[in-house]
């Protein structure tokens, strides 16, 4: 497509000027006689033919007029469009058509001016056929005509027509104006065609009007939403006169890359040392960055600044100003301005909910995280009981909160509200609802809500494989994976992940070889560290020790943490001691900076008595200063939560769970388990541990942890055959995982615990984990 006009006179011609209305049609005029004039322009000296000012016609008056059948001009019709566009969600497009009707009847349809006001009314009550079909009808269009459909088309989620109708334009020989092309890159951006946009920005260059303000703008925001921030920056450079909405565009495209944080905030300040004042929407942009940063000080002084120029009551201010506060994790300051506001909209409980869900990963304990996660379910209530609604964003933060806490009673009633609202055929909500069936342990309503969704995007079809890997269906995850290749739809690195994971469960070590390679050669996706540390994890569950370190030769990737942690571990499950030994020396190179690590070589000394390995492994957490392993786990009983200590004995129950605890373990000692001597060397809460003494493992002394006691509620409490269902905040112990596979085949239970790995889906006495030594302390 070639944007230069394709008329073949000598000069080029300029552009007409934009959207201007004919003098001779701006309103209706009421005259003493009765009868109704437009008010014009004298031609000579500029005084209206009226001594006296006529009075307008309103939308009422025209309206008595038409119903009264009396004769009208065409510019009566103006007002009564106007009307239509304001209640176009009320009626509006009918009484549209009924006007058009009366037009036609009147023979006013052939007036342009009228006429390309309906096309533009049609298209803002979204009806594109009924503005085209007029369109074609008219025998004169302006370039008014022509960009009405062109943004029309744009504004009614029609792009590509609207790319169509600028060809036609120019295939005409007609020639656009700089609103014409202002509607043009709009659409360019919402049809996600750069290439087109800057053919479009080539012609108006060509023609001198990039440099016009509102050129400067459409440019900036076509670029800004693309993702290329550095021609972005070059058209607001390149934009003379610079007004607040090409500040306000420029710097709210910095808000949303991280990586342009530090150039919005020194635009900011260039703004204001121009002399241009920002608006609310500028203002709600900058508190962004403060957000974006996580930095409070320099917030605290925008929110003054909001006072100073007024704009504190602004509600996208406030929205903004109260998110950071979240953000920073001052959880009681952004609560004060909720419940301050006289009036809020959706985005606010929106940024309230999703402010809960996004600090819950940066809470300094699970318990904090978890107080979070209840005051976002509390917030949630309160909206569905208050006159407002949730919208998909509503859902989609909700249903990450209770994945988080595997809350799948609240997430069922969340689902319902989905099916409620309407808001389920979204594939956002959707994905977020497989997601929160999978983190919860309900393969099967995961399952189901994924065959249901109308439409899949390779996040979801990632989800659900994620999902049946987690569940030990190996086979299943592989069948979708090969499902969703079918589909056309195109994994990333992150679906190769849960495919090479699924694999490694089930030891299926000549399809993870193929993936592997189909995912370097056929995708060019280059293996991350997790693609290599899913095939070592598979090679040493098959007890393939030397091919797993055989395979970091051959490849020559870096280990990190995790991978050295699981190869002391599987060395260790499989008795290679010489091995596991040297692993623990590389991972310790390392210096761990995450406490289980610690817990994982201690044990692992303890067991084989190198005393001088303990007291070097003791002072290297206590040098890195990685805390204490706080062992705690909850389970949620009809709308209640119970959290649990190890050897906890705070519940009112406790006498009766630990009676039930020892019959358990009687029983499974019956038929064939056998505890771990070497239970868990914890850095307890006391933080005892640091001491070089050769002593007995201090996790030693506890005899049941937290998990445990978590079950043994479960078991008490629900029904015969419900699923109990725990969440635990460090890995389970192997004798914990022993023991809790006995108790669901003794009790007839599905029986699931997700730890800080890895869900652990016990039932008839086996685990999704394949009992692997390397998912556990």
């Amino acid at each position: 497509w070639h944007p230069s006009p394709p008329s073949p006179s000598p000069a080029p011609p300029s552009l007409p000027s934009p959207f201007r209305a004919p003098p001779a049609s701006t309103s209706i005029a009421y005259s003493q006689g009765g009868s109704y004039q437009r008010s014009t322009q004298a031609a000579e000296n500029g005084r209206l033919e009226s001594e006296s000012p006529p009075r307008p016609l309103d939308a009422q008056e025209a309206m008595s007029m038409l119903k009264d059948g009396r004769t009208v001009q065409s510019a009566m019709y103006v007002p009564l469009l106007h009307r239509c566009v304001e209640a176009s969600d009320r009626g509006g497009l009918r009484t549209a058509r009924a006007l058009h009707g009366h037009m036609a009847k009147t023979g006013t349809v052939a007036d342009m001016f009228v006429a390309t006001s309906l096309v533009n009314v049609y298209m803002r009550c979204g009806a594109s056929r009924d503005a085209r079909s007029l369109f074609d009808e008219m025998p004169e269009k302006n370039v008014v005509t022509w960009t009405a459909l062109i943004t029309g088309h744009t504004l009614n989620s029609e792009a590509v027509l609207a790319l169509e109708v600028f060809v036609e334009m120019l295939e005409l020989g007609r020639y656009p104006s700089h609103y014409t092309l202002g509607g043009m890159l709009n659409a360019c951006s919402a049809a996600r065609r750069i290439d087109l946009g800057q053919q479009v920005h080539g012609y108006s260059v060509k023609y001198g009007a990039d440099t016009i303000t509102s050129m400067g703008n459409s440019l900036c925001r076509m670029y800004c939403k693309a993702g290329d921030l550095e021609s972005g920056l070059r058209a607001f450079k390149g934009t003379p006169d610079k007004n607040v909405i090409t500040w306000t565009t420029m710097i709210s495209s910095c808000a949303e890359d991280e990586n342009y944080l530090e150039l919005g905030l020194g635009l900011f300040l260039d703004m204001l040392e121009g002399g241009v004042m920002p608006n609310e929407f500028t203002l709600t942009s900058v508190m962004s960055l403060c957000g974006a940063r996580l930095d409070m000080s320099l917030g605290r002084q925008v929110q003054a600044f909001c006072y100073k120029v007024g704009c504190e009551a602004n509600l996208p201010v406030k929205n903004s100003t109260m998110y950071l506060y979240l953000r920073k994790g001052e959880t009681d300051e952004a609560m004060r301005l909720f419940e301050e506001m006289d009036s809020s909209s959706i985005i606010t409980w929106n940024a309230m909910i999703s402010g809960y869900a996004q600090i819950m990963d940066s809470a300094k304990d699970d318990l904090h995280a978890r107080s979070r996660g209840f005051q976002a379910l509390k917030l949630f209530r309160d909206l569905v009981r208050s006159e407002l609604k949730p919208d998909l964003f509503t859902f989609s933060s909700i249903l990450s909160v209770c994945s988080a806490m595997m809350a799948l009673e609240q997430g069922e009633q969340i689902h319902a509200n989905t099916i409620k609202t309407g808001c389920l055929s979204d594939v956002v909500v959707n994905s977020a609802l497989v997601n929160m069936y999978n983190k919860c342990g309900c393969i099967e309503c995961a399952t189901k809500a994924f065959v249901e969704m109308p439409t899949r995007t390779p996040v979801t079809w990632t989800s659900m494989i994620s999902g049946y890997s987690q569940h030990g269906r190996s086979r299943d995850a592989i069948q979708l994976f090969e499902d969703m290749i079918l589909s056309g739809a195109r994994p990333n690195e992150i679906t190769f992940v849960s495919l090479l994971s699924a694999c490694s469960y089930a030891g299926l070590v000549e399809e993870a070889e193929r993936y592997f390679d189909m995912m370097r050669n056929e995708y060019h996706i280059e293996p991350l560290v997790d693609h290599y540390g899913c095939m070592v994890d598979m090679f040493v569950r098959l007890g393939r020790l030397d091919d797993a370190f055989s395979f970091i030769k051959r490849t020559g990737f870096e280990p990190n943490e995790a991978i050295w942690s699981s190869l002391v571990a599987g060395c260790r499950s499989h008795g290679n001691m010489e091995l596991a030994f040297y692993a623990a020396d590389r991972l310790l190179e390392l210096k761990p900076k995450v406490i289980e690590t610690y817990v994982l070589l201690l044990n692992m000394y303890v067991s084989t008595g190198r005393w001088r390995d303990v007291a070097r492994v003791r002072k290297l957490a206590k040098h890195e200063d990685v805390g204490v392993l706080r062992d705690r786990s909850w389970i949620a009983i009809r709308d209640k939560v119970y959290f649990f200590r190890a050897d906890d004995m705070t519940h009112p129950q406790a006498t009766e769970l630990y009676q039930l605890l020892e019959n358990l373990l009687e029983k499974a000692k019956a038929v064939g388990y056998e505890p771990y001597q070497n239970a868990p060397e914890l850095l307890s809460d006391s933080k005892e541990g640091y001491d070089d003494k050769p002593a007995a493992a201090a996790g030693s002394l506890i005899k049941h942890h937290s998990e445990r006691l978590a079950v043994a509620l479960g078991l008490l409490k629900t029904p015969p055959g419900a699923t109990v269902r725990v969440t635990k905040n460090i890995t389970m112990c192997r004798d914990c995982h022993s023991s809790i596979k006995y108790f669901s085949l003794l009790a007839n239970r599905e029986i699931v615990v997700r730890d800080s790995k890895r869900l652990h889906k016990f039932k008839d006495g086996r685990c999704s984990c394949g009992d692997f030594g390397g998912a556990l302390l």
